[in-house]
């Protein structure tokens, strides 16, 4: 799941960095036009500022179809998995770790918030 978290974090990473280009084009189109060099921010403004990643597709709305659908399914299969094989509970491996090098008793190595 946390690999699955990564990768939807490279996903909208992707996105923003994907549109901030497309923002930074058409600024740069701007100058050039501005510049006197029309052909060329002509030629740029129609076949990229504003062009699909993909058939039919921005960047949002990968996003928005890896969230409803790879997404979704991958967290519900591993919620379900964690609820019916132990009790629902996250991080086991990183919980027993904690507990196995924590110096019990010890100020700053308690086992939870609450115990401080």
């Amino acid at each position: 799941m946390e690999t699955v978290e990564r990768a939807r974090g490279h996903l909208y990473s992707f996105h923003q960095l994907t549109g901030s280009a497309d923002l930074a084009l058409g600024e740069a189109v701007d100058l050039l036009a501005e510049a006197g060099h029309h052909e060329i921010a002509d030629r740029l403004r129609t076949e990229l500022v504003g062009r699909n990643i993909l058939p039919g597709r921005w960047t949002f709305q990968v996003v928005e179809e890896y969230d409803d659908g790879y997404y979704t399914e991958f967290r519900a299969a591993e919620r379900d998995t964690r609820e019916r094989l132990v009790g629902g509970r996250r991080h086991l491996f990183e919980a027993e770790m904690k507990e196995d090098r924590r110096t019990h008793g010890a100020p700053g190595h308690e086992a939870r918030p609450d115990q401080t």
